[in-house]
């Protein structure tokens, strides 16, 4: 059979989505920074949109003798303007005129703001009055000024800083510099021996033996007892103190006096320095109790963006635009923002159903704590809200909620069941039997170390069907030590 080409004409149906569709549901899925980001590249991208909290300054409104000839010149009155004459449309409350706020029934809650009020009752800013901490390399280059006057010396010493990362370590081997700066390998030496003296000590280490070495022998106590407790690290993390005394040639009471010493050293010397302020988590969403014994979920108006249509201003540049292309711009621009103002309403909207079915079904775990809370599933929630539960996944994704039991993310409260005996119920959330592993070796005593083995018996009796293996599973999630790895601790400290 011969291979022909020819045209055929066929009808059928697609499911296609929208770029702006695709764009809304990446809204959903942004957190509270990434959707500011966004709103502002907005803003600075649309000459129409404008923010709604006044914070802005605003272009003067041109007059009509000053109209741009062209949409081209109208650039530079992006956000002009003044109050009063800009149409709000914005997923939230915006300020009149007269300084008021316009109330408007939105169709969710009321916000409120997660700022701290001053004593005169105005909003403080915590995070614009922390003061910048010194970095480590600024404190490595302080010290390395004072030490050094030779000019060659100081840029050797500087190419070594630049091989220290965050914790105080080096990343490569220092010598190497001599071949890259042409540089005698014994100058090199020298002066990265000076600097593994410098302060904090502990930095300019190889590795963790060397950093704990360093800061021994900064206490004059690296002594070959320590020495050979240093080149037998993997045995104290396995916490096998018997061979720890035969490598050390020490009795039982010594090893436990180098053991103590040894926890009070820095593995991580550069952690004092180097690290902008850390960002607190700010909750999306607040929930707090009612009068009347129920929940109030109400979403933060501090990562909600309030954006304006400057639809006066539109009108002034349209009455005064001739050239098609221009009004076809200038109609983009108005789709565009009318689009942004929806979504985000919509946006609120949804996250705010969301959490409210998440507190619905949480209702024990606010009331009681984390020992009940409910296993449920992306698709439960879903399910009660009518909504897909790809949406929900969304929603819950890089959002926090404050609630009486601590800040979580959304994705906190969806948590794997763990069945009953006898099979009936809702079983136990995963979380809530980590919890229980947790309390359970934190009560244990010196003459009493739970084995897994236990754990599982007296969770059975609490009616929770685990294996062993997920006990094991749940407990190294945690950070705790199998039971022979805490009896042999709990004997050396007794």
């Amino acid at each position: 059979m011969a291979l022909s080409q020819k045209l055929v004409m066929k009808q059928g149906q697609s499911l296609v989505m929208t770029p702006q569709l695709q764009q809304a549901i990446k809204l959903l899925q942004m957190s509270s920074v990434e959707l500011q980001a966004f709103v502002e590249a907005e803003i600075e991208r649309n000459p129409l949109l404008d923010h709604g909290d006044g914070g802005v300054e605003k272009a003067p409104v041109a007059t009509t003798n000053s109209l741009p000839e062209s949409l081209d010149q109208s650039f530079a009155h992006q956000g002009a303007g003044g109050p009063g004459e800009v149409e709000a449309q914005s997923s939230a409350p915006a300020a009149s005129s007269d300084g008021q706020a316009m109330s408007r029934d939105s169709g969710w809650s009321s916000l409120r703001t997660s700022g701290h009020l001053s004593l005169d009752g105005e909003d403080q800013d915590y995070a614009s009055s922390l003061s910048r901490e010194e970095t480590l390399a600024e404190h490595l280059t302080n010290q390395l000024n004072l030490s050094f006057q030779n000019q060659t010396d100081l840029l050797i010493g500087q190419h070594i800083i630049g091989m220290v990362n965050e914790i105080g370590y080096v990343t490569a081997d220092p010598l190497s510099l001599a071949e890259t700066l042409v540089a005698p390998v014994t100058r090199v030496e020298a002066i990265y021996e000076v600097m593994r003296r410098f302060d904090p000590p502990g930095v300019f280490a190889k590795d963790l033996a060397d950093c704990l070495a360093l800061q021994l022998q900064e206490k004059n106590r690296f002594d070959p007892a320590m020495k050979a407790l240093l080149a037998h690290l993997p045995l104290v993390a396995r916490r096998d103190f018997q061979a720890l005394k035969q490598a050390c040639g020490v009795s039982q009471d010594d090893l436990q006096d180098m053991l103590v010493e040894l926890r009070s050293l820095n593995p991580k010397p550069g952690h004092a320095f180097g690290s902008e302020p850390v960002s607190p988590v700010v909750p999306d969403v607040f929930v707090r109790a009612a009068p009347d014994g129920s929940w109030m979920v109400e979403l933060n108006s501090e990562t909600l963006p309030r954006v304006l249509i400057n639809n006066h201003y539109m009108a002034k540049v349209a009455s005064n635009t001739s050239r098609e292309e221009d009004k076809l711009f200038l109609a983009g621009c108005h789709a565009q923002a009318a689009w942004l103002v929806k979504s985000l309403d919509q946006r609120a909207k949804t996250v705010l159903k969301v959490a409210r079915e998440i507190v619905s079904q949480q209702d024990a775990f606010l009331v009681h704590g984390i020992a009940h809370l409910k296993p449920i599933t992306l698709k439960t929630v879903a399910d009660a809200i009518n909504m897909h539960e790809s949406t929900v996944s969304r929603v819950t994704s890089n959002k926090y909620m404050a609630t009486p039991r601590g800040t979580h993310e959304l994705k906190y409260f969806f948590t794997n069941a763990i069945a009953t005996n006898d099979g009936t119920g809702d079983g136990h959330s995963a979380e809530s039997v980590r919890h229980r592993i947790k309390d359970m070796i934190a009560a244990e005593t010196p003459d009493h170390i739970l084995s897994d083995d236990d754990i599982v018996t007296a969770l059975q009796k609490e009616d929770v069907d685990i294996a062993r293996r997920t006990v094991a599973k749940y407990r190294e999630s945690l950070g705790l030590l199998s039971s022979v790895q805490r009896r042999r601790e709990a004997r050396l400290k007794g």
